[in-house]
C-alpha cells in the first residue's frame, strides 16, 4: 500500500478513528494489526519474513538479558554466551537479508570469476524478488539486539510491543530507521488524543505529499526520458537530468520520510527527521550528517565506532570511513555501481579532510589567523556549489544501476554544448514548457523552506502559530496545488518511492 494511493487516504483515517476509540490497553494491538494488514498489501507471504526477524530477535533479546542476570557464572563466561547469541542472531537475520537482496548478486559474480578461470559455472535458475522493507526493518531490529547487549536497553518481554516496534506502518516500508530507546519507549505510554499532534501531522502529510507529487513524480519524467535513452543525449541534457535526478530522490525519499512522521505524530507517536537540507552543505561530509540521518547515524555506531572510528589514527579513521561507505552503497543495493556510489561519497570525505589540513598547514606557515566561523558569502555559496556537484557526480552511479552505463552517462556528460543551454532544448526532456516552469517555482518553494530550516527555523512551527484563517488559507492552498500540479493517471498509478526497491 503506498502512501500516494486512494487506499490509503480510505486506511489512514480508519486506523486514527479506530485507535482514539479503543480503550488505552488495546490501541497498541490494534495499531500492531493494521501495520500487518498494511505491510501484506504487497505479498501476503512477506509477512512470514518480518515475523521471522522478529521471533528470532525478540527470542535473542530475551536470551541476552538472561544472561545477564545469570549469578552462578564468571564474567568471561557470561560475555562468552551472550557473544554467542548475538552472533546467532546476526547470522540469522543477515542471512535472510542477504539471500533476499544479494543472492541472485552473489551467483552472477561468482560465475563471472569461474567463466575467467575456465571452470564449471553454478547452476541458479531462480529469480529472488526483494522483500517490501526488509533492509530497513532488519537494521531496526539488529540495532536493538545490540542495544539489548551493549545494555543500552533493557530487553522487551511483550512480544506484540516489540513485534509493533518493528512493523509500525508509518516508517516499516523506508525509515526512518528508529532506535528503541525512542520508538519502542513510546510504545509504552498509552497515546492520549492531542489536538496538536494531529494538525502537525496532518500539516506534515501535506507537505510530503507535496514533495513526492508535485516535484518527486514530475522530475521523474524528465530523469527517465534521458537515463532510460542514453543513446539519444548527451551534454546539457544528460546534465540536466543528473540534477533533476539529485531532486528527485531527496524529494521523493524526504516526502515519504515526512508523510511518515506526519502519519505518527497524528498517532501522538514522534519519530525522528530523517532530512535537515542536506543540499545547503558546505560539504560532503555536512551532507552525510543531514542526509538519511537515521542511516548515517545507525552505520556510525554499529559499524564505524565499533571497527574503531577515528581513535586510532588518520588512516585507520578514513579506512574505516571507505569501508562503511562501501557497506552504506552495498546495502542500497546488489551492483557494483552502488558499491562505487558508496566509495566516491567516502573518497569525496577523505579528499575534503586531506585538503583541510593541507590549508591549515598554509595557514600555520603564513602566520595567518584561522578564519572566522562565518564566512563570507561568496566563498560558502561556491563551497556549496562544489559540494552540490560531487554529490550529482555520484548520483550518476546511483541513478544508472549498472557500472558500464554510468560511465556511459559520464561520457556523454563531456560532450557539451554551450548552445543547448539556450535553444529550449531543456523543453524536449518530457515535460512542456508550462510544467518545467511549475516544477522549477515547486523547486523554489522547496529551497526557501529548507533554507529556514538550515537556520534552525521551523517553518511548521511558524505556520501553527498563525492565526486561524492564515493556517486553513495557507493548507488549503497547499492542498489545491497538489491537486492541480501533481502527477496523477494512468501512467503514475505504479509511482511507488524510490527507497521502497531497497
Amino acid at each position: 500500500m503506498l502512501f500516494n494511493s486512494i487506499g490509503f487516504l480510505v486506511f489512514f483515517p480508519t486506523v486514527v478513528l479506530i485507535y482514539y476509540l479503543l480503550p488505552h490497553k488495546a490501541r497498541y494491538l490494534w495499531l500492531l494489526a493494521a501495520s500487518w494488514y498494511f505491510y501484506m498489501q504487497w505479498n501476503a507471504l512477506y509477512i512470514l519474513l518480518l515475523l521471522s526477524c522478529t521471533a528470532v530477535t525478540y527470542v535473542a533479546g530475551l536470551l541476552l538479558e538472561q544472561i545477564k542476570s545469570t549469578a552462578d557464572i564468571g564474567e568471561a563466561e557470561i560475555k562468552k554466551r551472550k557473544r554467542l547469541v548475538l552472533a546467532s542472531a546476526l547470522v540469522i537475520s543477515l542471512g535472510m537479508l542477504g539471500f533476499f537482496k544479494y543472492a541472485d548478486f552473489a551467483v552472477l559474480n561468482l560465475n563471472r570469476v569461474l567463466s575467467i578461470l575456465h571452470l564449471r559455472q553454478f547452476a541458479w535458475e531462480y529469480s529472488v524478488v526483494l522483500p517490501v522493507g526488509i533492509s530497513f526493518y532488519t537494521l531496526q531490529a539488529l540495532g536493538y539486539l545490540i542495544d539489548v547487549y551493549r545494555g543500552d536497553i533493557y530487553a522487551e518481554r511483550n512480544f506484540f510491543r516489540y513485534a509493533l516496534f518493528l512493523a509500525f506502518f508509518p516508517q516499516l516500508v523506508a525509515g526512518p530507521i528508529e532506535r528503541s530507546r525512542n520508538l519502542l519507549v513510546q510504545l509504552y505510554a498509552p497515546k492520549r488524543f492531542d489536538w496538536e499532534k494531529l494538525r502537525r501531522g496532518l500539516l506534515f502529510m501535506l507537505w510530503g505529499y507535496f514533495l513526492k507529487v508535485v516535484i518527486a513524480d514530475r522530475a521523474a519524467i524528465i530523469v527517465s526520458t534521458v537515463y532510460d535513452n542514453p543513446e539519444e543525449y548527451a551534454g546539457f541534457a544528460v546534465v540536466v537530468a543528473t540534477v533533476f535526478f539529485a531532486i528527485q530522490i531527496y524529494c521523493d525519499f524526504y516526502g515519504y520520510s515526512v508523510i511518515a512522521r506526519g502519519a505518527a505524530s497524528a498517532l501522538g507517536i514522534e519519530l525522528m527527521d530523517n532530512f535537515n537540507a542536506p543540499y545547503f552543505s558546505l560539504s560532503v561530509k555536512e551532507f552525510w550528517r543531514r542526509w538519511h540521518i537515521s542511516l548515517s547515524g545507525w552505520f556510525r555506531d554499529y559499524l564505524y565506532i565499533p571497527l574503531g572510528g577515528n581513535r586510532r589514527g588518520r588512516l585507520r579513521k578514513q579506512a574505516n570511513l571507505l569501508t562503511v561507505f562501501a557497506v552504506s552503497g552495498l546495502w542500497h543495493g546488489a551492483s557494483v555501481s552502488y558499491i562505487v556510489w558508496g566509495l566516491l561519497n567516502g573518497v569525496w570525505q577523505v579528499l575534503g579532510e586531506w585538503l583541510e589540513a593541507v590549508k591549515g598547514a598554509l595557514r600555520r606557515v603564513r602566520g595567518e589567523r584561522e578564519k572566522r566561523a562565518n564566512l563570507l558569502f561568496c566563498e560558502r555559496l561556491l563551497k556549496r556549489a562544489l559540494t552540490f556537484g560531487l554529490i550529482c557526480l555520484a548520483w550518476v552511479f546511483f541513478r544508472a544501476g549498472d557500472f558500464s552505463n554510468a560511465l556511459e552517462m559520464l561520457r556523454r556528460m563531456l560532450q557539451f554544448d554551450w548552445t543547448a543551454v539556450f535553444d529550449g532544448s531543456v523543453y524536449r526532456l518530457g515535460v512542456s514548457g508550462e510544467y518545467f516552469h511549475i516544477l522549477c517555482a515547486a523547486i523554489l518553494t522547496l529551497a526557501c523552506v529548507d533554507y529556514q530550516k538550515y537556520r534552525g527555523i521551523d517553518v511548521a512551527s511558524v505556520l501553527l502559530r498563525q492565526r486561524w484563517w492564515f493556517r486553513i488559507a495557507a493548507e488549503v492552498g497547499m492542498l489545491f496545488v497538489i491537486l492541480l500540479f501533481g502527477c496523477y493517471g494512468v501512467e503514475y498509478d505504479t509511482s511507488a518511492f524510490i527507497y521502497f526497491q531497497f
